[in-house]
C-alpha cells in the first residue's frame, strides 16, 4: 500500500497545514477583492485573488522557488523521510513553473526541470526530479504517478509539491478567456460568474507502507500515530477527447475517471468527493453531471476555491491535503459562497460544515486539454482489500500483476534537416518550421486545424500521424476514429525539456507593452504543454491517459514509462520525447508500444 507520510499547504492562510486547517475551521478566506490595487505586480485585470506577501523570498531563489522549498521543508521536518536517500524522488507538478522569470528575461529564466532540479539540490536530493504538468490536474497526476513508481520498487519514497506563482503571464491569458470573475468565487452557485486566481504551494509525501509487515520502516523513521495516517487506494487518469478549453457537457471523461478510482468502492464508505469546483459555468455544471452518473448523488461535496482561489498545479495536492486534515477531526468543510444551486446534476452541496465519522474520500479534477483525475484515499488499510477485491488492479490502477510485455510497433524520429519513419529515413528539402508543413499536406492533409496549431503541438501532431498511419489511416472519418479507439484505448505519455518555451514567448509579446496591450486565448491556451496531448487526443478519440512531463535526463522518463506501462489498462501507449524550442531546434523519437499478453 501507498501510505501518506508527510503534508503542508503554504498559502496566503498559512506557512503549515495547521494553520490552513484552523483558517478554512473559521470561515476565513485568502481571497482579496483588489480594487484601486489592481495594478498589483503590474498585472491588469486582477479584480480578486489570494496572493502571497513577499516576506517568503529566499536569497538567491525565485519566488516560486522559494514557494516549494518552504513547503517541502515543512512537509518533511515531521515525516521522518531521508531527502538525500537514493530511494527517494522529487516530482513537481506546476502548470507554468517560474515563468514569471521568463517576463523578465531568458537570462533569468530556468525551465520547470532546471527549476525543479535546483530545489532538489538545495534540499539535499540526489535524483533526477520530475515536473508534471498537466494543466489543472497536475497535483493528481502527480500523486498517481508518485504511486506507480513506489509500486515498481525503484523508489521508497516520493516528495510532490504542487506549486504555481500568479504573474502578469498567467492572469492575462485567464482574462483572454473572460473566465475571470469580479467577485470571490462561488463554486456550484446559481449567481457564479468565473474563477479567482491564487497562488500556494503543498506538498504530500508517499511512501511504502508497512502497515501490513510491521513496524520496520527501511530506516525512514515513523509517521504521525495511527490515527492519522492514509493511504492512497486507487487512482485514474482520463481524457475527454472532445476539446481543448471546454469540458464534455456529459462528464464523460470525468466520470470515467471517477468509476475507474472507485473499482466498485462503496460509495456509502465515502465521507466526502473533493471538486475540482471551479466556480465557471461550464466545469461546475459537468462536474455535477458526472457525479449523478457514477450513483455518487448523494455523497456530500467539498469546494475548497472559495478559500484559495484557483491555485492551478497546487490544487490536486492542496485540496487533497486539506481534506484529509478536516476528515481526521471528522468534518467536512463549509462550501463558501455557496447559496443556491446553480448545477443541473443532482449533487450534495454542504452549505455549512458537517460532521462525519467515514474515513475515505474521493479527489477529483478536470483541465484543459480534456484531461481528468480521480484519487481514492482512505484511513482503513482494510479498505485497500475491498479495491484489491473489486479489481485486479494495483493501487493506481493497472494490468493484472504487471504480467503484460511490451513491443515496439513503430517509431517516428524528426529533426529540423529531416525524418526517420520505422529506419526509412528521408531529409527535408527546406529545414527548419516549413519541413512540419510539407510533412502535413504530403502525408495527412486533411485536418485544417493543423495550421491553428503551435509549433510544439504541429510537431506532436505530424509525429503522431505518421505513427498511427497502419491503425487509423488519414483517409478514416474521425468518428470511426474514435470508435476504434474505444475498442483498442491508447495512452500518450509525452517527455520534454523546454515545456512550450516558443508560445510563452509569443503570450508574452502580447502583455510585454501596456499600450499594446492584447492577450489572447489562442496562443495563451497553447502555452500549458499537455495541449499537444489533448490535439492527439481528440483526433483519434483517445480516452485513455494523456500525460505531460517535463525532465531534464532521460533516465527518469524510462522509469515513468515503465511504471506506466505495469499499470495501464490500455492496449496501446504512444510515448516518447518531443521537444520544441524555437523554429530551429526541435525533436521528435516517439514510439507506439503495443501490448502483449
Amino acid at each position: 500500500m501507498i501510505e501518506v507520510l508527510g503534508r503542508n499547504i503554504f498559502s496566503p492562510l498559512g506557512a503549515d497545514l495547521e494553520q490552513n486547517y484552523r483558517a478554512v475551521r473559521a470561515g476565513e478566506s485568502a481571497l482579496r477583492l483588489r480594487g484601486d490595487d489592481s495594478g498589483w505586480r503590474g498585472i491588469p485585470d486582477l479584480p480578486v485573488a489570494s496572493l502571497l506577501e513577499d516576506g517568503f523570498v529566499l536569497e538567491g531563489f525565485s519566488r516560486f522557488e522559494s514557494m516549494v522549498i518552504s513547503s517541502v521543508s515543512d512537509a518533511l521536518s515531521s515525516s521522518g523521510v531521508d531527502p538525500e536517500s537514493p530511494k527517494c524522488i522529487f516530482i513537481l507538478s506546476t502548470t507554468k513553473a517560474d515563468v514569471e522569470s521568463l517576463e523578465q528575461g531568458d537570462s533569468q529564466y530556468l525551465a520547470p526541470a532546471a527549476a525543479a532540479r535546483k530545489v532538489a539540490r538545495h534540499l539535499g536530493m540526489v535524483n533526477e526530479p520530475v515536473v508534471v504538468s498537466n494543466a489543472c490536474i497536475s497535483g493528481v497526476a502527480a500523486q498517481i504517478l508518485a504511486a506507480r513508481l513506489i509500486e515498481t520498487g525503484k523508489y521508497d519514497t516520493a516528495i510532490v509539491c504542487g506549486a504555481d506563482a500568479i504573474s502578469p503571464f498567467v492572469v492575462a491569458g485567464f482574462s483572454s478567456f473572460k473566465a475571470l470573475s469580479p467577485q470571490p468565487c462561488r463554486p456550484f452557485d446559481i449567481e457564479r460568474m468565473g474563477l479567482n486566481l491564487g497562488e500556494a504551494a503543498a506538498t504530500i509525501i508517499l511512501g511504502r507502507s508497512c502497515t501490513a509487515v510491521g513496524d520496520s520502516r527501511s530506516g525512514r523513521g515513523m509517521t504521525a500515530d495511527e490515527k492519522d495516517r492514509w493511504y492512497l487506494l486507487s487512482g485514474a487518469l482520463t481524457n475527454d477527447a472532445y476539446h481543448l478549453s471546454a469540458p464534455s457537457p456529459s462528464g464523460e471523461g470525468c466520470y470515467r475517471a471517477i468509476v475507474s478510482a472507485l473499482s466498485g468502492f462503496p460509495a456509502e464508505k465515502l465521507a466526502a468527493i473533493g471538486v475540482h469546483g471551479t466556480a465557471t459555468m461550464f466545469n461546475d455544471q459537468m462536474e455535477s453531471k458526472a457525479i449523478e452518473r457514477a450513483g455518487l448523488s448523494g455523497v456530500p461535496l467539498s469546494a475548497l476555491k472559495g478559500y484559495y482561489g484557483h491555485t492551478l498545479g497546487a490544487a490536486g495536492v492542496l485540496e487533497t491535503v486539506l481534506l484529509m486534515r478536516c476528515l481526521e477531526d471528522g468534518v467536512i468543510p463549509a462550501n463558501r459562497g455557496f447559496e443556491e444551486m446553480g448545477v443541473g446534476g443532482k449533487v450534495n452541496i454542504v452549505p455549512e460544515e458537517l460532521q462525519t465519522d467515514r474515513k475515505a474520500f474521493l479527489k477529483m479534477i478536470s483541465g484543459f486539454g480534456g484531461c481528468n483525475g480521480a484519487l481514492l484515499y482512505s484511513r482503513e488499510p482494510a479498505d485497500y482489500e475491498l479495491i484489491a477485491q473489486a479489481d485486479a488492479h494495483s493501487a493506481v490502477g493497472g494490468n493484472e500483476s504487471g504480467t503484460s510485455s511490451w513491443t515496439i510497433a513503430h517509431k517516428v524520429r524528426i529533426t529540423p534537416a529531416g525524418f526517420e519513419l520505422d529506419g526509412i529515413s528521408q531529409s527535408f528539402d527546406t529545414p527548419g518550421k516549413p519541413a512540419l508543413t510539407a510533412l502535413y499536406k504530403q502525408h495527412i492533409g486533411d485536418y485544417p486545424k493543423f495550421y491553428k496549431m503551435d509549433g510544439l503541438c504541429r510537431l506532436a501532431f505530424v509525429a503522431s500521424e505518421l505513427l498511427l498511419q497502419d491503425f487509423l489511416t488519414a483517409e478514416t472519418g474521425k468518428a470511426e476514429r474514435a470508435e476504434a479507439s474505444e475498442l483498442n484505448t491508447t495512452d500518450v505519455l509525452i517527455f520534454n525539456r523546454n515545456s512550450s518555451i516558443a508560445s510563452d514567448r509569443e503570450h508574452i509579446a502580447t502583455i510585454s507593452d501596456p499600450g499594446n496591450y492584447y492577450p489572447s486565448p489562442s496562443v495563451f491556451l497553447y502555452t500549458l504543454p499537455n495541449i499537444l496531448t489533448g490535439e492527439i487526443a481528440i483526433r483519434n478519440g483517445f480516452t485513455g491517459e494523456t500525460s505531460l512531463f517535463i525532465a531534464e535526463d532521460g533516465g527518469v522518463c524510462d522509469e515513468i514509462l515503465e511504471a506506466s506501462m505495469a499499470s495501464t489498462d490500455a492496449s496501446r501507449i504512444l510515448a516518447g520525447w518531443i521537444d520544441y524550442r524555437d523554429d530551429d531546434s526541435f525533436g521528435v523519437d516517439l514510439k507506439l508500444y503495443i501490448k502483449i499478453k
